[in-house]
C-alpha cells in the first residue's frame, strides 16, 4: 500500500497529505501532530517556509524545560489548523507552501557541538531556498540561526520581543540565553542601527545601540505607535523576527523559564505582529516556551498563534508580490 492510497483520507494529514498547499479539517483532538497539520517531510523542493524545532534549553539561567517547547507549540496549533485565519478569514496555505521539517537533532552530551549542529541544520534549509520558522528551545538557539541567515543576507535587522535585552557582556564560547546577542553583534550578524527590541522590562546598561521600546512605553503609546516605530527603525533591511515568549506578561505566558511581571498582553503582541507587513522578513523564531510551568496550555497557544499569524503575514506579502 502506498501513500497514494490515502489521498482522500482526512486523518493524520502530517503524513497522508500530498500537496504542500491547501488545508482540510481534521479532528482537533486526535491525529498525527505537526505544526498546523502541515506535511512532515525533509523534501524541501517547492517549499516557501519550513517549520522546525530546536529542543535545547541548557543555556537557560533559571527554570529549564524549553526543550519541550516545539512539541507543545505543535500540539497547541490544532485549532488554528482547523479554521481560516482571523481576522481576515484567509487561508494562508493557498499562497504559501509550508512544511514541518521536524526537529534539529542534538546530542545533549556534547554542548560544544550545539552551535555547529543548529547552524548546519539551518544551512540545509536555507540552502534549499526555503525560509525558516523555528521553535525553541531557549533563546540561545537564535544565535546559530542568525549565523546561518547572515551568511545569506549579511547583517540582519532584528525585531526582538522580550522581557530582556539579551545583550549582557559575552565571553567567547559561553552558552547563555542572556548574552548571545552581544556575541552576534560582535560577529556583525546584527545590523544594530536598524534593530529594535519590544517589551523590555529588565535593566541592562549594555544595550549595544539597539533601539528599545520598553513595556511601559508600549502600554502608554499603544499598538499603532509601536508598529510605526518598528517600521521606521527597520526600514527596508532584511528583518528577522525573534519572539521570546517571556515578552508577554506571566498572566498571558506563565510557561516560560524567566517570567517578568509587567509585560505585553496577548492582544498587544498579536496586533503588533499582524501590523508588520511592510517589513522584509527573511525568517522568524518563537522561543522559551516551557510547558511544565504552563497552565491550560495558554503559553503554548499564544506561541502557536504568533507563529501562525507570522505565516499569515508572509502569505499576504507573497500574494501581493505575485500580483
Amino acid at each position: 500500500m502506498s501513500i497514494d492510497d490515502f489521498e482522500d483520507m482526512k486523518t493524520d494529514q502530517a503524513f497522508t497529505r500530498k500537496s504542500l498547499y491547501s488545508r482540510a479539517n481534521e479532528m482537533t483532538y486526535g491525529g498525527a501532530l505537526s505544526f498546523l497539520r502541515r506535511k512532515y517531510t525533509k523534501n524541501l523542493e517547492g517549499v516557501d517556509i519550513a517549520v522546525s524545532g530546536i529542543p535545547y534549553d541548557a543555556a537557560t539561567s533559571f527554570r529549564p524545560g524549553a526543550r519541550f517547547g516545539p512539541k507543545a507549540i505543535r500540539e497547541a496549533s490544532v485549532q488554528l489548523a482547523e479554521l481560516l485565519a482571523f481576522p481576515d478569514g484567509i487561508d494562508p496555505f493557498k499562497t504559501l507552501a509550508v512544511t514541518d521539517y521536524g526537529d534539529c537533532e542534538l546530542d545533549y552530551g556534547f554542548h560544544g557541538n550545539i552551535v555547529s549542529e543548529i547552524e548546519n541544520h539551518a544551512d540545509t534549509i536555507l540552502d534549499s531556498g526555503a525560509e525558516m520558522l523555528t521553535f525553541g528551545g531557549d533563546h540561545f538557539v537564535t544565535y546559530p540561526l542568525l549565523r546561518a541567515h547572515a551568511k545569506k543576507h549579511g547583517p540582519i535587522a532584528l525585531v526582538h520581543f522580550d522581557a530582556h535585552t539579551d545583550t549582557w557582556p559575552d565571553e567567547d564560547g559561553r552558552l547563555d540565553h542572556g548574552t548571545m546577542f552581544s556575541r552576534a553583534i560582535k560577529e556583525n550578524l546584527i545590523d544594530t542601527e536598524h534593530s529594535i527590541q519590544i517589551g523590555i522590562r529588565t535593566h541592562n546598561s549594555h544595550t549595544k545601540g539597539v533601539k528599545i521600546l520598553d513595556a511601559p512605553w508600549v502600554h502608554e503609546n499603544g499598538i499603532n505607535q509601536v508598529i510605526k516605530k518598528i517600521i521606521e527603525t527597520v526600514k527596508d533591511r532584511p528583518a528577522y523576527l525573534t519572539f521570546d515568549i517571556d515578552g508577554l506578561d506571566p498572566a498571558y505566558a506563565p510557561g516560560t523559564g524567566t517570567p517578568v511581571a509587567g509585560g505585553l498582553t496577548s492582544a498587544q503582541a498579536l496586533g503588533i505582529v499582524r501590523g508588520l507587513g511592510d517589513l522584509k522578513f527573511i525568517g522568524a523564531d518563537v522561543v522559551e516556551v516551557a510547558p511544565a510551568y504552563d497552565h491550560a496550555d495558554i503559553t503554548a497557544i499564544i506561541a502557536a498563534t504568533i507563529a501562525h499569524d507570522y505565516l499569515v503575514l508572509r502569505a499576504k506579502q507573497k500574494r501581493s508580490q505575485d500580483k
